[in-house]
């Protein structure tokens, strides 16, 4: 049993990564877990917030993910297997990285199921007007879509259940295939 783990669940909109999320941290084979949406970081900020899927938006996510880290790492060193859920693909990966040299394991697990799938997930629990969203996931999905070195950390969810989903992350921690280096 690690002690140190940390799990990303990223992925675009409408893969599943809430749901699986709150499953993988509630079947965790760790006395404690927490599940932390990293959406959540977003909502704190009362003035002056970006949207953080816009460009210049940059400094702010930096500041967010960085805020997010450390309660991350307060979970962890309190015996915490810490889930995390949200966006976050390799282009931010650098802080997750200075995880991994502070020894932390960290597993890197991006969940995507096809671009129609994906649409009809997602546009239908959207609060944003079907427009704004349907350009939003399109943008977000094209970006998770050829992930180069990051390619085996995949689990196409298409066709899966969100247990199908879950088992498949829990293999993939088991055998260590996620890890971040």
């Amino acid at each position: 049993m690690n002690q140190e783990r940390v799990i990303v669940i990223t992925g675009s909109p409408g893969t599943g990564k809430t749901t699986t999320a709150s499953l993988v941290a509630k079947e965790s084979d760790m006395d404690k877990s927490v599940h932390m949406h990293t959406d959540d970081f977003y909502h704190y900020l009362s003035k002056g917030a970006i949207p953080p899927h816009l460009p210049e938006s940059n400094e702010q996510n930096l500041i967010v993910i960085e805020a997010f880290l450390e309660a991350a790492k307060r979970y962890v060193r309190g015996g915490y297997d810490v889930i995390v859920d949200g966006i976050i693909g390799p282009w931010f990966l650098a802080p997750w990285q200075r995880l991994v040299r502070e020894h932390y394991a960290v597993h890197y697990i991006v969940l995507r199921a096809s671009k129609e799938e994906t649409l009809r997930r997602a546009v239908e629990r959207s609060k944003l007007d079907r427009k704004t969203n349907i350009e939003l996931v399109e943008t977000m999905w094209e970006q998770f879509c050829n992930l180069g070195i990051y390619e085996s950390n995949v689990i196409d969810t298409t066709s899966y259940s969100i247990q199908d989903t879950v088992s498949a992350i829990k293999e993939k921690i088991a055998n260590r295939t996620v890890l971040l280096s």
